[in-house]
């Protein structure tokens, strides 16, 4: 993001559960030179539906044209900017394949009890963590376990929900 009026968006978008539906939204986006920076879709309660959660960055314009043409896509019901909604809730999940030497294991449990991480395989060698939070915190988790020789992350990419009003 090199412009200064350039800002992450996230967007939520409903679409048919049908083949082809994710790859005409790719081409949308590769047609018109936007960028997509995190992507993740899956089912929602009614199989003929998913939910995909999509991160992209541009200024006002570029966001709103964006929004415009997912809307005019035949396999689209519903498109929203949860960044410009107000309040919501952003996760992200990340593996975390990390060299566990004796020297280094108490640090790796030390950090996985700071950040609330759960350590989901151990080899003699190796442990693989799994981490769940926003962005920064899973950026932190990296930068501290750098040191220990990570071998190795898989993310999910980011996924949000609006958040409901707290008042009556």
């Amino acid at each position: 993001m090199n412009e200064k009026n350039e800002k992450k968006h996230t967007l939520s978008v409903l679409v048919e559960n049908t083949p082809g539906a994710l790859a005409r939204i790719a081409g949308l986006f590769s047609g018109r030179g936007f960028n997509i920076d995190s992507l993740c879709v899956a089912e929602t309660l009614d199989p003929t539906l998913s939910h995909l959660t999509l991160v992209t960055h541009g200024d006002e314009f570029i966001i709103e044209q964006i929004i415009k043409q997912l809307r005019r896509l035949v396999d689209v019901y519903k498109v929203v900017d949860v960044t410009e909604e107000g309040d919501f809730v952003e996760r992200e999940m990340a593996l975390i394949k990390v060299r566990a030497e004796k020297e280094t294991r108490e640090e790796i449990f030390r950090i996985c009890e700071i950040f609330r991480c759960k350590i989901v395989d151990v080899s003699p060698k190796t442990y693989i963590l799994e981490v769940t939070g926003d962005e920064d915190k899973i950026k932190a988790v990296i930068e501290l376990l750098k040191p220990m020789g990570i071998r190795e992350i898989v993310r999910t990419g980011i996924i949000a929900m609006k958040r409901e009003k707290k008042t009556l």
